[in-house]
């Protein structure tokens, strides 16, 4: 629960005393009134006046209509400030037995912390220079019956943090920024698709079969159609279903559902985005999406540079290129060619170092395991990573020169997968003969492991032009660049244990 100041009444008292004011407003009349409409936000009111002279507000009155709620109050005789906090900032009022009445003064002096209330009047300076609202017309708009955290304690506990959001974002100016930031951030990346042809579109979260990705889905029932649904793992074959269809530059900017572990980094619910283009490959890929983050960096910081845990991030710098060996070699030298190209010299480092792997992984899901335990961490600067193993890539389209690869990258940025993309499988043969492997596979006790899509195969047999595709992580981008630890810092209601 919320913290109460170190001394004092407790919250329960503060409580009680709060509802018997509103048991007072309500026998007045209306407790919650409906009828007050603001016309001034604060932020919009000082980037206007901040710069006018004092003595040009008093010849030349400017009139203002505002409403917030209340973050700080000083009551001081015949005269009271308070802060207000809209949408947009803050604003401080003054409130006097002469400009507002003794009436609504009274009244206003028992206004708690945390009330809304709407107000009217003209702008004036203090003379430390502060902008005010020299208060006319005063309502109390809506009743705060709990105490907000104590101002120099503020809300400490996590987990209250991330279970009371609305309480975070009242309290805390680092949370709202984040968010508002992460709304730039999304938006940004939706314009620069636009602007580059692509169309949005919005395909199902209830699938009969899930597919798109290596995941464990959340199951559920329709009880008209009597049948099994799964909800959304990834928009993939869908969004590819569009290509064929002949959309030929799509995105969607989509929620998706994986019944798995909770961690910094994880989360049952998240957004991704995810954008195909037809007559591309993989390259395509690896040059449009470190434009699309520099530009939805700018947008959202005003630069291209970003601070990550101390260290710098510069999103205009060209990225680096690596295979997963070169990157497992670069970082660890110890890890020889002869190593990494032996199945079973790989299988028994992999059991030395304590590494769990699938009992079916060939020489490349080996490498990929040893890569992601050893290595991925240690990318701290934007890094493609590229030729993944085609055992592990059934969806992306085998390299023409040495079909154990595929062409096929992923981002990562501080150490993290950012981005997955790589040239789209259009032959539907041989899609269908990977689906039968991940169906044996699942058959074999994985349960991530793909299901057979036999209308997607359908699609692919009508012809899908050559493609490329990419996801983006959009939390994942967020805590990058917010320099938040915990994927809960970014996302506004994550899930939690129950109370």
């Amino acid at each position: 629960m919320e913290q109460p100041p170190p001394s004092g009444p407790d919250t329960n008292q503060i409580i009680e005393e709060r509802r018997a004011k509103l048991s007072a407003l309500r026998a007045g009349g209306t407790a919650y009134p409906n009828d007050f409409r603001r016309a001034h936000l604060a932020a919009d009111i000082v980037k206007a006046q901040e710069q006018t002279a004092r003595e040009k507000l008093e010849t030349t009155p400017v009139s203002v209509t505002v409403a917030g709620r209340i973050m700080l109050k000083r009551v001081m005789g015949k005269a009271s400030f308070a802060t207000i906090q809209d949408m947009s900032g803050r604003l401080q009022l003054y409130v006097s037995d002469g400009d507002t009445g003794q009436a609504a003064h009274e009244a206003f002096k028992h206004y708690d912390i945390g009330d809304i209330i709407g107000a009217s009047g003209t702008l004036f300076k203090t003379r430390t220079g502060e902008l005010t609202v020299r208060v006319r017309e005063l309502r109390l708009l809506a009743k705060s019956l709990r105490p907000l955290p104590e101002k120099f304690h503020g809300l400490a506990d996590q987990e209250v943090k991330y279970r009371q959001r609305y309480l975070d974002l009242i309290v805390n100016e680092d949370a709202r920024s984040k968010f508002e930031r992460r709304s730039r951030l999304i938006q940004s990346i939706r314009n620069f698709l636009v602007s580059e042809g692509y169309l949005e579109v919005e395909t199902p979260m209830m699938q009969p079969i899930p597919g798109g990705a290596a995941a464990r889905p959340f199951v559920t029932h329709h009880n008209a159609l009597d049948m099994q649904l799964y909800l959304r793992i990834a928009p993939e074959l869908y969004l590819k279903r569009l290509v064929v269809g002949g959309f030929e530059k799509v995105f969607e900017i989509n929620r998706n559902f994986r019944n798995e572990g909770i961690s910094t980094r994880h989360n049952p619910e998240f957004t991704m985005l995810e954008f195909y283009a037809a007559y591309t490959d993989y390259e395509y890929m690896m040059e449009i999406i470190p434009r699309m983050l520099l530009a939805a960096v700018r947008d959202a910081f005003g630069n291209s540079t970003v601070t990550y845990q101390g260290r710098e991030i510069d999103f205009a710098k060209p990225y680096r290129r690596l295979t997963i060996t070169q990157a497992i070699r670069h970082y660890h030298a110890e890890y020889d060619d002869a190593l990494l190209s032996d199945r079973d010299a790989l299988r028994s480092k992999l059991d030395q170092l304590g590494i769990p792997y699938k009992a079916h992984d060939g020489l490349g899901g080996l490498q990929l395991t040893l890569f992601e335990n050893t290595t991925e961490s240690l990318l701290f600067e934007p890094t493609f990573i590229v030729d993944y193993p085609a055992e592990v890539s059934p969806l992306a389209r085998s390299n023409e020169r040495n079909p154990d690869i595929t062409d096929r990258f992923e981002l990562y940025i501080a150490g993290r997968e950012i981005a997955n993309g790589f040239s789209e499988l259009n032959d539907p043969d041989d899609q269908a003969a990977r689906f039968r492997a991940q169906v044996a596979q699942k058959d074999a006790g994985d349960a991530e492991a793909m299901h057979y899509d036999a209308d997607y195969i359908r699609a692919l047999e009508y012809g899908m032009p050559p493609a490329s595709g990419a996801g983006i992580g959009i939390d994942r981008l967020v805590m990058l660049l917010t320099d938040s630890p915990s994927i809960r810092d970014v996302i506004l209601f994550p899930h939690l244990r129950p109370e």
